[in-house]
């Protein structure tokens, strides 16, 4: 089921209605919240059910046992049959195909023919959100940062809340944990601000992400036959597709979930405003930069180790997260890009500026040297953007060499229309980057924020895309 479709229209205003119907009744909302949670899921195909339900089984009883076990040989032993568990399900259904058809390919290149087996497995949708989800949990009971929970439908609520099961936030056990734990009331000053949030992910979504996705294809596709300067326009506006169809998401699935009285963690914080690749990634898909930085470049030894040490922590953590993202070595060289950023940036200048952007009063007018740390950044995330929507790192590669030789012509008056969608979208966002989204006007008078609402209602009913075109991130 997805958020920009009729049938979720429906769904949502029925399980409020008898979620809000139980107040008080903190069991009883986590049941209706399970159940919501298992039909939203369910929707797609019926069988994913299974898997999610078992992978949260597996880690709600290792995590009892966790917390009873003292005996510290025992204690790695549980810890390690969850990360086997879950890391076996998501290289089952996500890479086992990809392992293989690379091992094919290697022995090939060596001589050697070898005739090996794949299998025909659908991806479930959402499976790598939920599964590090899950894993942050063990792994925190098992570091005894937090205790095991021992309410049944408290975790398997955590672990299933519809809006942000397919695609995050990644949650921590230790901020939701208490929330489905204690009993909900509703707050209608709360419930406002869900509905606004909402309302903004949604323009993000169906009005410029959607509009833009038939420019970028058609550049993408026909990239052998346009010259330089379209190339690299079909670049800026994938960036701009791909955060408004990823952050429009974000921003849907934290307003419902105020709806519910459940507050989920920022993902997003004006990426594209970065005055350097730090600050990028400080503001990039944040639940996951910060779930890759806990619990696996600090345990590797995050900087604390030799400068060589430290570059190899750096390179494995962000290759890793460029492979999370998808069984294709595309991926893995988009994250080999932004490491490399990372160790350059590091190298020449140690991260120790505030950006501009984070401060209670940015300046309206940046300075120079912030304009051209901000230009420079997204040039080079945009770059690395290219291999993350190529069809392959042959495509990628063909579609970076033609920009860089073919003649330089002007913009088409298609991608120029292009322009209309995503000059709204970083002048609203340019103004409102101190605040958490496109929508946060509380401090305005009545009228003018009455007047930006309906105006944005309008522009969604005008402008949307109401195919319901899936969510990027879903196929990871």
């Amino acid at each position: 089921m997805l958020f920009n479709s009729f049938t979720f229209a429906i769904f949502l205003p029925l399980v409020l209605a008898v979620h809000w119907g139980l107040s008080s009744r903190v069991r009883l909302q986590n049941v209706v919240l399970i159940v919501a949670s298992c039909v939203f899921y369910g929707w797609w195909d019926v069988r994913f059910l299974f898997l999610l339900l078992l992978s949260s089984a597996l880690d709600f009883t290792v995590g009892l046992l966790l917390d009873r076990e003292q005996r510290q040989q025992r204690r790695k032993l549980l810890i390690t049959v969850s990360l086997v568990s879950q890391l076996g399900l998501l290289a089952t259904f996500k890479y086992f195909n990809f392992f293989i058809d690379s091992f094919s390919e290697l022995v090939q290149t060596l001589g050697f023919q070898v005739n090996v087996p794949t299998l025909r497995i659908i991806l479930p949708v959402g499976i790598s959100f939920y599964t590090f989800q899950t894993l942050s949990y063990t792994i925190d009971v098992y570091r005894r940062q937090i205790s095991a929970v021992r309410d049944p439908f408290a975790f398997f609520a955590f672990v299933s809340f519809f809006p942000q099961l397919v695609a995050g936030p990644i949650e921590r056990a230790s901020r939701m944990l208490p929330q489905f734990s204690a009993a909900r009331s509703f707050v209608p000053l709360t419930a406002v601000e869900g509905l606004r949030q909402a309302l903004w992910g949604m323009a993000k979504k169906v009005v410029v992400a959607d509009n833009l996705a038939p420019h970028v294809n058609s550049i993408f596709q026909n990239y052998q036959s346009l010259d330089g300067v379209t190339l690299a326009w079909g670049g800026v506006l994938f960036s701009f597709q791909l955060y408004c169809d990823f952050s429009g998401y974000s921003d849907i699935a934290v307003g419902i979930a105020k709806l519910f009285g459940i507050n989920l963690a920022r993902n997003f914080r004006y990426p594209f405003f970065a005055t350097n690749i730090a600050d990028f990634w400080r503001r990039w898909h944040i639940s996951l930069s910060t779930w890759f930085r806990d619990y696996l470049y600090i345990p590797l030894g995050g900087r604390q180790t030799s400068r060589l040490t430290s570059a190899r922590n750096v390179m494995a953590t962000f290759c890793v997260s460029g492979l999370w993202h998808g069984a294709d070595w595309k991926f893995v060289v988009w994250g080999f890009l932004h490491g490399a950023y990372y160790l350059a940036w590091s190298w020449v200048r140690p991260n120790r500026v505030e950006p501009v952007a984070q401060q209670p009063r940015p300046r309206f007018v940046p300075t120079p040297t912030e304009l051209i740390g901000i230009a420079t950044t997204f040039a080079l995330v945009t770059l690395a953007f290219v291999f993350f929507r190529a069809e392959s790192i042959g495509h990628a590669y063909g579609y970076l060499l033609r920009g860089v030789t073919h003649p330089i012509e002007p913009i088409d008056a298609r991608s120029g229309v292009a322009l209309a969608y995503v000059f709204p979208l970083v002048a609203v966002e340019w103004t409102q980057r101190h605040r958490d989204h496109g929508l946060d006007i509380n401090h305005l008078l009545v009228p003018a924020r009455w007047a930006l609402y309906l105006a944005t209602a309008l522009a969604i009913v005008e402008f949307g895309n109401f195919g319901e075109v899936q969510f990027i991130y879903f196929q990871f």
